[in-house]
């Protein structure tokens, strides 16, 4: 069973930085195909934060653009996502989501981002 377990969300004030991260049970040695956060506000829909696949190509919201970004460590089955510039609208609950060549998709069980003065 896989699980990805996130870690580094909290309260930052705007104008802020906050780094997220993501590691895959260490249980676990399936290679990811892609690994990367979505978010979801109260009342939105989830949407696509940032994505890296195993080649490093990354793939980010229209929103975070410029703001954010997302690394990973294939050794370690760790995707990474540092928030600089942060505003109220980035507040959410990020989830950490990975992917494998089968189609095969998983899900974290989400980390609180607030910001907020």
């Amino acid at each position: 069973q896989v699980q990805l377990v996130e870690s580094g969300g909290g309260l930052v004030q705007p104008g802020g930085s906050l780094r997220l991260s993501c590691v895959a049970s260490k249980n676990n040695r399936i290679a990811f195909a892609a690994m990367g956060w979505y978010r979801q506000a109260p009342g939105k829909q989830r949407e696509l934060v940032a994505r890296i696949d195993r080649g490093g190509s990354t793939v980010y919201g229209d929103s975070v653009k410029g703001r954010f970004a997302v690394s990973r460590d294939h050794a370690m089955n760790t995707v990474y996502l540092r928030m600089d510039n942060m505003t109220p609208e980035d507040t959410a609950v990020y989830y950490c989501a990975a992917g494998t060549l089968g189609g095969d998709n998983f899900w974290g069980q989400g980390t609180q981002v607030t910001v907020s003065s």
